[in-house]
């Protein structure tokens, strides 16, 4: 039984993480990633002390074009918190960000996408 929630064409899917890196719609990419409804990309952030404003320019950019409003923040094997001049950022430009740890972002991603809803991954790879 295919369990994969039903996507429009061309909306990512996160089907695995861990080693270091993730599998997204068939592709695998080392390293933390940037994942929205039409695309993933390397981000550069390996961990949550590096989280800026700056490394979530992508998502402020997507949310400021109306196609992101809630980014979900995969913060390693544990759950940190957001600094407060990046959720600002974030929430200056409509964008609800949630921290968790990188499994449970991974999950909630494809359950809201599947969804519908207008949703954004920031990921930290767990090695």
């Amino acid at each position: 039984m295919d369990v994969t929630p039903l996507l429009p064409a061309g909306r990512q899917i996160i089907e695995s993480y861990g080693g270091g890196g993730f599998r997204v719609s068939g592709r695998s990419i080392a390293g933390s990633i940037l994942v929205f409804p039409d695309r993933a990309t390397e981000w550069t952030v390996t961990d949550i002390a590096g989280l800026s404003v700056d490394s979530v320019a992508d998502v402020v950019r997507a949310g400021a074009a109306g196609s992101v409003d809630l980014v979900l923040v995969g913060c390693g094997r544990r759950m940190g918190l957001i600094p407060t001049p990046v959720r600002q950022a974030l929430r200056d430009a409509g964008i609800v960000a949630e921290a968790m740890d990188t499994g449970a972002a991974c999950r909630t991603y494809n359950v809201l996408m599947a969804d519908g809803r207008r949703v954004a991954a920031a990921l930290i790879a767990i090695p």
